[in-house]
């Protein structure tokens, strides 16, 4: 029998530099993937390792990945960063599916931060960058209205993450019709993974979520609005919400320059902070070789 796709991979795009560079772990969205950074990695210059994951709800969408949590995969590729990472870069989904794992959420109870000891501390990160995240702060938020939104509009959701990814080149009916393939390719499953994350972030307690954050929304992005961003950072402890005028979804792309200038800059400061013990002497895993580009 011929394997399946690993659901999660992570792979070294960046060398460090330097005596001491962090360890920067890069997470798509939803039908998204790796090269959804390449713009941001053609501007960075701030000598950190670089590392990007490939998660299972990748463009390819890995069978059966609703089976398990966003915030398992989530765990699965920070454990394959050696060391584990310092800093997290999440987009979109992967964005909510890591505050998902911050706050413990679909997350086994032996691997849960004990009584007292932030999430950050616990997973030893020196900060986080959310990137367009889906966040509402109050369960009455979401309405029927909103699940028709997101439901019946999740084509063109997805067909405008094409028109960005492909530099305008994918248009007209051609995109429409890319844009209903991937969204057979997600199914129902997958669909409802993203939804019931997005549902559960009124749920998050951000006060556990103690450690720096820089939140980065698109004014224009129709997918994750720019209010999501607005309120999870009014939610969280420490953090810096930035939106980008005429940006939607993929600021790491339509306002790549700007994005790395903000990006570069929080790591620059997240250097200087030492990085925390991990809550009750918990290891950091470090059993994946290396996978160089």
């Amino acid at each position: 029998m011929t394997a399946g796709p690993a659901p999660v991979t992570v792979r070294l795009r960046r060398a460090g530099r330097g005596p001491a560079p962090l360890r920067v772990l890069l997470l798509h969205g939803l039908a998204g993937g790796a090269n959804v950074w390449d713009d941001y990695l053609g501007l960075a210059d701030h000598g950190h390792e670089l590392w990007a994951a490939e998660l299972p709800w990748r463009a390819e969408a890995v069978p059966d990945w609703p089976r398990q949590s966003p915030a398992h995969w989530t765990a699965q590729a920070m454990a394959r960063v050696p060391g584990g990472p310092d800093v997290v870069v999440a987009h979109s989904f992967g964005a909510a599916a890591l505050l998902a794992l911050l706050d413990g959420q679909g997350v086994p109870a032996a691997d849960l931060a004990p009584a007292g000891v932030d999430a950050f501390t616990w997973h030893g990160l020196r900060g986080v960058v959310l990137v367009s995240p889906f966040y509402r702060a109050d369960p009455g938020q979401f309405d029927w209205e909103t699940i028709s939104y997101y439901l019946n509009g999740f084509d063109r959701i997805l067909a405008d993450g094409l028109r960005v990814r492909s530099g305008g080149r994918i248009v007209g009916e051609l995109r429409q019709e890319m844009a209903l393939k991937v969204r057979e390719r997600i199914g129902p499953y997958g669909w409802t993974g993203f939804f019931d994350t997005y549902l559960r972030t009124p749920y998050l307690d951000t006060r556990r979520l103690a450690g720096p954050c820089l939140v980065i929304g698109g004014a224009d992005d129709f997918a994750a609005f720019p209010a999501d961003s607005e309120a999870l950072g009014a939610a969280l402890p420490d953090a810096t919400v930035k939106i980008l005028g005429d940006c939607g979804h993929f600021a790491m792309i339509e306002r790549a320059a700007e994005f790395a200038a903000l990006t570069d800059s929080f790591l620059t400061a997240a250097a200087t902070r030492t990085r925390p013990g991990r809550g009750g002497g918990r290891p950091t895993p470090n059993q994946h070789a290396r996978e160089q580009f």
